[in-house]
């Protein structure tokens, strides 16, 4: 699957800019892809608050607020880390949005139960019930990575948009 991360991330600017809310992002296996993505475009900043790249589980649970027990019945790729990271990171980073991705970009790690690929992305908002999805990608990590960060930010740009 090939990604358009710029056009998409200039669709999210003129969305953000026509709603006026902020966001932030709390990063797993996109490693700060997306906050790479945004911060390329001129502006950005006076609607995108910062990141959380949590790759390990103290960092969503002692930064994000994900919850011990949360990690540990559904483990760090799951659609109820993702919420709890997503809810965490506009707590933390004090925005109106935020997204979140928590998954498996491989080439390791990938199980029968848990593939390279799946990737979960959760969007919360003020007063909005928190989006999650479930995702299977394919590629080199590098595809994955990318085709996760277009897919959050159009999650993103859903969001705001209801």
């Amino acid at each position: 699957m090939k990604t358009n991360l710029k056009e998409t991330s200039k669709k999210l600017f003129s969305v953000l800019t026509e709603n006026k809310v902020t966001f932030g992002t709390a990063e797993s296996c996109t490693g700060g892809l997306i906050a790479k993505t945004v911060t390329d475009l001129s502006g950005i900043s006076e609607y995108y608050f910062g990141t959380v790249v949590s790759y390990s589980n103290s960092v969503k649970q002692n930064v994000l607020k994900v919850k011990e027990s949360t990690l540990k019945e559904f483990g760090a790729v799951s659609s109820q880390t993702a919420t709890q990271m997503a809810e965490g990171a506009c707590e933390v980073l004090g925005c109106d949005y935020a997204v979140s991705t928590t998954g498996i970009a491989g080439p390791t790690g990938g199980t029968k139960e848990k593939p390279v690929g799946l990737v979960f992305i959760a969007c919360a908002g003020k007063g909005k019930k928190t989006a999650v999805t479930e995702n299977h990608f394919s590629g080199t990590r590098k595809q994955i990575r990318e085709q996760a960060t277009e897919k959050a930010l159009c999650m993103l740009i859903e969001q705001i948009e209801k």
